[in-house]
Parts: C-alpha cells; sequence; structure tokens
C-alpha cells in the first residue's frame, strides 16, 4: 500500500473531515481513502485524451471548431 502526505491542508477542509467520518462511524484516514477512491473510479487511462474531452462539452451541445486543412503548408524560413 502507498502512503500520501497532503501538504498544506486547510484547517476548515480537516475538521469538514473530522465530523464527516464521525458521521460515518470510522478515521479520518478512512474517510479520506473512500473520497479518493470513489473520485477515481469513473477514471480510465484507456480514453485518449481528445474522447475525454469531447465527453466533457458533450453535455453542453459539443463544440465546433474549424476542420484542419491537411497537408499544411511548409514553413518559409
Amino acid at each position: 500500500m502507498a502512503m500520501l502526505t497532503v501538504r498544506n491542508l486547510d484547517e476548515s477542509v480537516k475538521a469538514m473531515l473530522r465530523i464527516q467520518a464521525a458521521q460515518h462511524g470510522w478515521a479520518m484516514e478512512e474517510e479520506v481513502r473512500r473520497i479518493l477512491t470513489q473520485a477515481t473510479q469513473g477514471i480510465s487511462t484507456d480514453i485518449k485524451l481528445g474522447s475525454r474531452i469531447h465527453g466533457r462539452f458533450k453535455s453542453i451541445g459539443g463544440v465546433d471548431l474549424p476542420a484542419r486543412q491537411l497537408p499544411r503548408p511548409a514553413p518559409k524560413f
């Protein structure tokens, strides 16, 4: 198992984590583990960046980008 240290965490965030953990009946460390696990469950590294961006904006109708014109002319120096 890996260890993770979080520095410069705001005291109010720490306090809320402690309260939330107590409400669930487990330690603050377990609360953080569950939050991190839940936050990363839907992320897949198999999906390419372009597809992830498309999926992010799909719900608002997408974004129209100009079509690329290939081949591009060579730069002149």
